[in-house]
C-alpha cells in the first residue's frame, strides 16, 4: 500500500482531506484512528460513512507491519524483527532519545562486504506505507522524534517509496525535517531528487574511505562516483537546506584506519560543511553467517584518529552504534530468521 492507495480509500468512504489527515495524524502517533481532534470527538467530526470503515482501516494498516519479537539492548535500544505484508520480514531499531530507524528494503544490492543486510541480496522494495508503519510501531513503544532511513536497504535503490515516506513524516508525522536522515552510499538522482522536495532532510554519505578503488572494493554496487565528487554534490544539497551533511565512516583495522587515510580525510574534508561520523566496524557474531574477517581497531587508534582529525579542522565524532549487543547496530541488520530457517 502506498500513501495514493491510502487516500483513495478514504475517498471511497466519503471523507474530505481534512477527515483524512486527521484520521492519518491520529495513525502517525500510534493512537487509535478515531481519536478526533482535540477538541472534538469523531464523532461530532468525522461522516458516518468514515466511521463505519476505520475498523477495517485499521486493520489492514496494522497488517503493513507487525511486530514479530522485540530484542531490548542494554544501551537503551531495541530492535524488532517486523513481518510485512507477503510473508516477508524487515528489522526496526528503536533508538536512545527518541530515535528509530527503519528498513527501506528487504535485504539490499549493494552489497557492502562489512554489512549483514547484503548477503542474500536484494528480496523486494518496502512501500512507503510500510515504511512508515514501522515508525507507528515505534511510536507505540515510545516517543520518537527522529528518523534515520539507515536500516535494512539502501534508500536511493527505493526512491520514491522512501521520499514519499519522508514526505508524510515531516508533514502530517510531525518530524523535524533534519530530523529525517536519508542515507545513502551515493546516488546522482538523490541529488536531483531531494532539492524537490517540501519537505528537507538531512543527508548522511556512506563514504567509508577517501580512495576511489579501495571504496569500489568495499561497496562493489554502489554507483562508480569518486570520494571527491561524492562530497561535492553532498556539500552543495546541505549548504542549501542549512545543515551539515554526515559523512559515514565505518572504521575497519588495517583497512581504512590509517595515517594516509587520516591525511587524506584532512585535505578532502576540511573547509567543508559536513561533520564525520566515524563508526567502528560492529562484528556478525552469529554462528554460520557469511563474512569476511573483518575486525575493529583497537579503541585507543579509535580515539586518536578523532582527535587527530578534530585538532586538524575535520569535526569528527565516534558513532557507536546503538543496539550492537542485540545485533541492532550499523551494519549487522538482517532479518536472521529467515536467513537461519533458509540454512
Amino acid at each position: 500500500m502506498r500513501l495514493s492507495d491510502l487516500y483513495q480509500r478514504f475517498a471511497d468512504l466519503g471523507a474530505r482531506p481534512i477527515h483524512r489527515d486527521v484520521v492519518i495524524r491520529a495513525w502517525l502517533k500510534g493512537q487509535p484512528l478515531d481519536t478526533g481532534r482535540r477538541h472534538q470527538p469523531t464523532d461530532d467530526f468525522l461522516p458516518k460513512s468514515v466511521r463505519a470503515g476505520l475498523p477495517q482501516l485499521s486493520a489492514d494498516l496494522d497488517a503493513l507491519a507487525r511486530v514479530r519479537s522485540e530484542h531490548p539492548g542494554a544501551d537503551g535500544s531495541s530492535r524488532l524483527l517486523v513481518d510485512i505484508p507477503d510473508g516477508q520480514m524487515v528489522e526496526t531499531v528503536l533508538l536512545p532519545r527518541d530515535g528509530v530507524c527503519v528498513s527501506s528494503q528487504v535485504g539490499c544490492a549493494v552489497a557492502c562486504r562489512f554489512c549483514m543486510t547484503g548477503k542474500s541480496g536484494l528480496l523486494r522494495q518496502v512501500s512507503s506505507l510500510e515504511i512508515v508503519a514501522q515508525v507507528v510501531q515505534a511510536r507505540r513503544r515510545r516517543s520518537v522524534k527522529k528518523v534515520v532511513f539507515m536500516g535494512m536497504g539502501e534508500p536511493a535503490h527505493n526512491l520514491d517509496n522512501v521520499l514519499e515516506a519522508i514526505d508524510i513524516l515531516g508533514t502530517l508525522g510531525g518530524i523535524g525535517h533534519k530530523n529525517l536522515v536519508f542515507s545513502t552510499v551515493g546516488d546522482r538522482r538523490v541529488f536531483e531528487r531531494l532539492p524537490e522536495l517540501r519537505v528537507k532532510p538531512a543527508l548522511a554519505l556512506s563514504l567509508h574511505t577517501t580512495k576511489a578503488d579501495l571504496r569500489e572494493y568495499l561497496l562493489p554496487k554502489a554507483p562508480k562516483i569518486a570520494p571527491d565528487e561524492l562530497l561535492e554534490l553532498g556539500e552543495a544539497y546541505a549548504r542549501w537546506v542549512g545543515y551539515p551533511i554526515q559523512l559515514q565512516w565505518t572504521l575497519l583495522k588495517g583497512v581504512n584506519d590509517g595515517q594516509d587515510e587520516v591525511d587524506a580525510i584532512v585535505s578532502l574534508v576540511k573547509g567543508k560543511y559536513a561533520v564525520l561520523n566515524l563508526i567502528p566496524f560492529n562484528a556478525a557474531e552469529a554462528e554460520g553467517m557469511p563474512g569476511e574477517a573483518w575486525q575493529r581497531p583497537d579503541d585507543e587508534r579509535t580515539v586518536e584518529i578523532v582527535r587527530e582529525l578534530n585538532h586538524r579542522g575535520v569535526l569528527s565524532r565516534v558513532r557507536n552504534s546503538a543496539g550492537q549487543d542485540v545485533a541492532g547496530g550499523c551494519g549487522q541488520l538482517r532479518a536472521r530468521s529467515v536467513f537461519f530457517t533458509a540454512t
